[in-house]
């Protein structure tokens, strides 16, 4: 039987909770010092996932950037570079996109209806899971916890955190809040409208409040909810 992976929701947003602004160039909302502190979270992770809409907006390549830090994986037994998950329900990916060209293994998840047509875009650059009709989290993560994925970084995007602390499945949220103001209602959210376990008035546990040059780093564990 296998055991889900440990859950680690990780953002950065502005202090009123954006994700992005709405230009067509990324928002920096970071400082090295918090990307850097990023680059570590990753690397002590088994896998990081993004959601498909993410990869198709930022295109990132999602790798440990540290050249010490992968040997340190290495010498410990591990993959050089953390498995690279994404969601998709539509199958729409391009096989251009960075993700599947930089660092090691990479895994879809999916549904039943887009699994056939995630292959023959992907044609071999990743393995493709279908967890059912619909898109079940707790499919997922059990599907990882099969890989032996023991730790899991989730990096977004916001659909993605807003399921995920809507179904009580994030064991830890990492949140570091930059100093800047997006103020722009179709910008993209940290989290949206959902109903989330013990409604508005459940308080979660804080782990860490600690400042990183400009940023400050927030920890919590949202299943610790009073």
């Amino acid at each position: 039987m296998s055991t889900r992976p440990y859950v680690i929701l990780s953002a950065a947003t502005s202090v009123d909770g954006y994700l992005d602004d709405t230009s067509p160039d990324r928002l920096r909302l970071s400082n090295e010092a918090d990307f850097d502190r990023v680059d570590q979270v990753r690397a002590e992770s088994d896998a990081i996932l993004i959601g498909a809409t993410t990869m198709r907006r930022d295109n990132p390549r999602l790798l440990v950037n540290s050249e010490q830090r992968r040997a340190q994986r290495v010498a410990a037994g591990k993959p050089e570079y953390p498995l690279k998950v994404t969601v998709t329900a539509s199958g729409d990916l391009s096989a251009d996109l960075k993700f599947w060209h930089h660092g090691g293994q990479k895994l879809v998840l999916t549904v039943d209806g887009a699994a056939e047509k995630v292959r023959t875009t992907l044609d071999g650059l990743a393995d493709t899971v279908s967890v059912g009709p619909e898109f079940d989290w707790v499919l997922a993560l059990e599907e990882l916890g099969r890989r032996g994925i023991k730790r899991l970084m989730v990096e977004g995007g916001g659909t993605i955190h807003t399921q995920l602390m809507a179904q009580n499945l994030a064991d830890e949220v990492h949140l570091a809040i930059a100093p800047l103001l997006v103020g722009q209602p179709e910008a993209a959210r940290f989290l949206g409208a959902a109903d989330y376990p013990g409604g508005s008035t459940a308080r979660m546990r804080v782990l860490e409040v600690r400042p990183i040059d400009d940023v400050v780093l927030i920890r919590y564990a949202p299943k610790e909810r009073g």
